[in-house]
């Protein structure tokens, strides 16, 4: 394995292994936690390189991990001793505006995908955090702030250009390779390498109504039920979520709050603004806020919001839950801990589900729960190994108090590690045999199974 560089013949990427300038930081993911060595890093520029790279790991019996974003807190995209295969060098976006759609390639993140996008007032549902990666975020579903109103990444995909186990280049969409086009819509990058993707954008801003409200964590009692029954008839164009969070050190903070809980409502509506400023009236007027930081504001602005609490390096440990309803002994569960966190730096986001993606057939992609109207996004942060023991510890009794009122399914983006019951109960057993028969088609060796694997029925 040590002699895999000298392998790639006809590489028109960077390749990187242990010793060379850059090798260290291009091996770094979002998650501290994670301290991984690949042998080679094969910095991509193009799908040719990208079938070079999985010829050379499969003659050389190398595992392999896809390096898109390396946002994903498993920190897949890192593999010890074997060929990360890195798309990073992959960041061609070309906009159709007359078509309204872009081809993405797979090593940009949300960010840059929104930059290109809003020069045209279009956009898609993108990452929460604008350094995500574009890959794993949509091959994985696909959540964001405007996904009530325009569904899912995946429900936006048209057509993905995939490199497959065995190094053919194929395409995946609705008329060609159809089976395929269902399993890499929630399924993730279990059955090949996409290295494009062909996106339905939408009309939205440059402006919209966007930004946070702020409430003391006193508040929580009447101001979740109050969220919670206000997203219950919501329009669609009403995005967001309700954080448990620690009010961050910015001027515009009053200086006693700075690192005491709060309670974080983060809201884009996804239309004119004078119609939002009516859509959000009631909430807005709830308490009122002790700090109002929503108004008309670039789009790109409110991708942004949660750049600086979620840095890269901090050490993480994120799990989730969907929930069939909220009841009120199930809010109160989640204020009496989520109210108490161990770190500044963690949240618990309370996501709304309905609107489009509960319009979306549920047979209609591999992803497994689109009915739900909760999602809760268990994400602790924190900065010194000393603490791991107890961060985890809190986010683990934190989500268990609250499984007497989950579905059983889960958004595996939001989770690490959690076992291949978790993955196949995100699923559900049908869907899981379907995918099961894909991964039998397209990578019967279970090439690409550091991820939320999938695997082939022979495993």
């Amino acid at each position: 394995m040590t002699d895999l560089k000298s392998a790639f013949d006809a590489f028109g990427g960077t390749l990187l292994a242990d010793g060379d300038a850059g090798y260290d930081e291009a091996r770094v993911v979002f998650n501290g936690m994670i301290d991984r060595r690949p042998a080679v890093i094969a910095r991509c520029t193009s799908a040719a390189d990208v079938s070079t790279a999985l010829a050379v790991a499969r003659d050389h019996g190398a595992d392999v991990s896809v390096y898109g974003g390396g946002h994903g807190v498993t920190g897949a995209a890192v593999v010890d001793g074997g060929i990360c295969i890195d798309m990073r060098g992959m960041k061609g976006i070309t906009v159709d505006p007359a078509k309204k759609t872009a081809r993405v390639e797979a090593g940009c993140n949300w960010g840059e995908v929104d930059a290109a996008t809003q020069e045209h007032a279009l956009a898609v549902t993108g990452g929460r955090v604008s350094d995500t990666g574009v890959a794993g975020l949509a091959l994985g579903s696909g959540s964001g702030w405007l996904e009530r109103k325009f569904g899912f990444v995946c429900d936006n995909l048209l057509a993905a250009e995939v490199v497959t186990a065995d190094g053919r280049h194929v395409t995946a969409s609705a008329p060609e390779n159809a089976e395929l086009f269902w399993g890499l819509r929630g399924g993730g990058g279990n059955f090949g390498i996409v290295t494009a993707f062909h996106l339905q954008l939408h009309d939205l801003g440059p402006i919209v109504l966007g930004g946070m409200l702020m409430y003391p964590s006193a508040a929580a009692p009447e101001l979740v039920p109050f969220f919670r029954d206000f997203m219950d008839h919501a329009p669609d164009e009403v995005g967001g979520a309700l954080a448990f969070i620690c009010a961050p050190p910015e001027e515009f903070v009053p200086e006693p709050v700075r690192g005491q809980p709060v309670i974080g409502v983060v809201l884009l509506y996804a239309g004119p603004v004078e119609e939002g400023e009516e859509a959000i009236r009631r909430l807005r007027e709830f308490g009122p806020p002790a700090i109002d930081l929503v108004g008309p504001m670039p789009y790109v602005a409110v991708q942004q919001l949660l750049d600086a609490p979620n840095p890269k390096g901090m050490r993480n440990y994120w799990t989730a839950d969907f929930y069939d309803a909220m009841p009120d002994d199930a809010v109160a569960t989640l204020i009496a801990k989520a109210s108490h966190p161990v770190s500044p730096l963690s949240q618990i986001l309370f996501v709304p589900g309905g609107g489009a993606i509960a319009r979306v057939d549920e047979e209609a992609t591999a992803f497994g729960q689109r009915r739900a109207p909760w999602n809760i996004h268990f994400l602790s942060m924190w900065p010194d190994p000393a603490d791991d023991e107890k961060n985890i510890a809190y986010t683990r009794d934190l989500a268990q108090s609250m499984k007497p009122w989950a579905s059983g399914r889960v958004y595996l983006n939001f989770i690490g590690d959690e076992g291949q019951s978790r993955i196949e109960a995100a699923f559900g057993p049908d869907k899981f045999k379907r995918l099961q028969v894909l991964k039998d088609e397209w990578d019967p060796t279970n090439v690409f199974c550091h991820n939320q694997n999938i695997p082939p029925t022979s495993a």
